[in-house]
C-alpha cells in the first residue's frame, strides 16, 4: 500500500469507517450532479428541437401549432424562475459546494487528508500477494512484486 492512502497513526477502525461513509455520500453527490448536468443539456437539446419544430410546422401550413410552441414552450421556465443553468450555478455555488468542503473537512482532520484510506485497506486484505493484476501500487512490476 502507499503511504498516500495509508491510514495514519492513532486513527481508529471507527474513524476510517466514518470518514470512507463521508467519501460515499459526497460520492453519491458528485452522481446527483452530473445528472443535474445531463438535465441541463437535454432541456436545452430539447428546447433547440422544439424551434426547429416550430420552423418545419410553419414551413408546412401549421402556423398556429408553430406559434404556440413558440410562445407556450420556447423559452418555458424549467422551475419557477430558473432555466436548468441557473439551477447548476445554484446547487454548484450551494450544496454541492458546502458538501465538498464538509467531506475535505473531516478526511482532513481524522486521516490528514489522506483519501480512500478504508478502500486502500481492504484492496490490501483482499488482494493475491505476488499475482499479476494483484498488484498493490502501479509501480509494482508485472509479477506483483513492488515497494
Amino acid at each position: 500500500m502507499d503511504e498516500a492512502h495509508r491510514r495514519p497513526p492513532g486513527v481508529t477502525d471507527a474513524e476510517v469507517e466514518a470518514v470512507g461513509t463521508v467519501a460515499e455520500a459526497q460520492e453519491y453527490i458528485e452522481r446527483a450532479r452530473g445528472r443535474l448536468y445531463d438535465l441541463h443539456q437535454l432541456i436545452g437539446r430539447a428546447d433547440l428541437l422544439y424551434q426547429k419544430a416550430a420552423d418545419q410546422l410553419r414551413e408546412t401550413g401549421h402556423a398556429d401549432l408553430a406559434e404556440r410552441i413558440r410562445t407556450e414552450v420556447v423559452g418555458l421556465n424549467v422551475l419557477h424562475g430558473r432555466w436548468t443553468f441557473q439551477m447548476v450555478e445554484e446547487f454548484d455555488d450551494g450544496f454541492w459546494t458546502t458538501t465538498r468542503e464538509v467531506s475535505h473537512a473531516v478526511r482532513d482532520e481524522v486521516t490528514g487528508g489522506r483519501r480512500h484510506v478504508q478502500e486502500a485497506e481492504v484492496k490490501e486484505r483482499n488482494r493475491t500477494k505476488g499475482r499479476p493484476g494483484h498488484e498493490a501500487t502501479p509501480i509494482d512490476d508485472h509479477r506483483g512484486n513492488g515497494p
